[in-house]
Order: structure tokens, then C-alpha cells, then sequence
């Protein structure tokens, strides 16, 4: 039990020293101790743009790709399964300097979840993610849907 409390303490370094995160300049600004916020950005670096200069598009899913799903184990608690189903991503404008993205789970849609889960076996939860510039513009739309269901006892 105590390995798993110094790694949820020290989850946001473990995430920046992610392989595939630290290769590609994404970095864990802000991981609230609930698991409800969670904020992600990536400067534009050579290494992760494409051939025409901008964000490469791998790297800008990469930033949207993990976070719902880790946000809702934490949250649901041991009792529950739960595993991206799938997940898309629309591009709007082409990305150049820093971008972000913000995560947000609700008391309520964790509580809407467990409701759910209390009259069907398993369930899918569709959640969308905005990527954006330094001003605020879209850059990309991720949509992820989860999938929950309840372990057997």
C-alpha cells in the first residue's frame, strides 16, 4: 500500500520522465491530488514537429491520449475496470509554439458513472479534450470514449 502512495504523490515527475512523453516535450503542468484536473503542455521543439513545421499530430494525441482514463481509475476506486475504447482526433489549425489541453472530471459525472453502473453490467463514457495555441485558438478536438464496468466479486 505505501508504494502505491509515493507513486500517486509523485505521479506528475513519473509522467514527465514517461518515455513517450519526454520525447515528444509533453510535459504534466498540473495534476490535482484528486484526480480531477489535469493540465498538459508541449512547446514546439524540433524533434516533435512535422515536415512542414508545425505540430506533428502524433505528439498533439499523445498529450489527450491517457489522461481520462488514469483521471477515472483514481476516482472510481479499486472496484472498477475501466479502458479507453477509442478515441479520435480532429485537427483545426495547424499548431505552432506552446499548446495545452485541460482535463476535467466532475463530482457528478463520477457519481452519474456509478449510478450507471448500478443498473447495467458495463458502460461507455464519450469525453472530449480541446487542444490549444498561446491565444486560445483550437488546434485539435480529441474525443475519447472510456469504458467502465464494475469488477466481479
Amino acid at each position: 500500500m505505501w508504494k502505491r502512495k509515493v507513486v500517486r504523490r509523485h505521479m506528475r515527475m513519473f509522467m514527465n520522465i514517461w518515455p513517450p512523453f519526454l520525447g515528444a516535450g509533453i510535459r504534466v503542468k498540473r495534476l490535482q491530488p484528486d484526480w480531477k484536473e489535469i493540465d498538459v503542455e508541449m512547446k514546439l521543439h524540433g524533434w516533435n514537429s512535422n515536415y512542414v513545421g508545425t505540430h506533428y499530430g502524433g505528439s498533439l494525441y499523445s498529450m489527450a491520449d491517457p489522461f481520462y482514463m488514469l483521471m477515472l481509475i483514481e476516482n472510481l476506486g479499486r472496484d472498477y475496470i475501466v479502458w479507453d475504447k477509442s478515441a479520435s482526433i480532429r485537427f483545426r489549425t495547424p499548431g505552432r509554439g506552446a499548446v495545452s489541453v485541460s482535463f476535467r472530471l466532475t463530482d457528478d459525472e463520477i457519481a452519474g458513472i456509478r449510478e450507471a453502473l448500478k443498473k447495467e453490467e458495463k458502460i461507455d463514457r464519450t469525453f472530449q479534450a480541446e487542444i490549444k495555441d498561446e491565444s486560445g485558438a483550437v488546434v485539435a478536438e480529441v474525443q475519447k470514449v472510456v469504458h467502465i464496468r464494475k469488477k466481479k466479486a
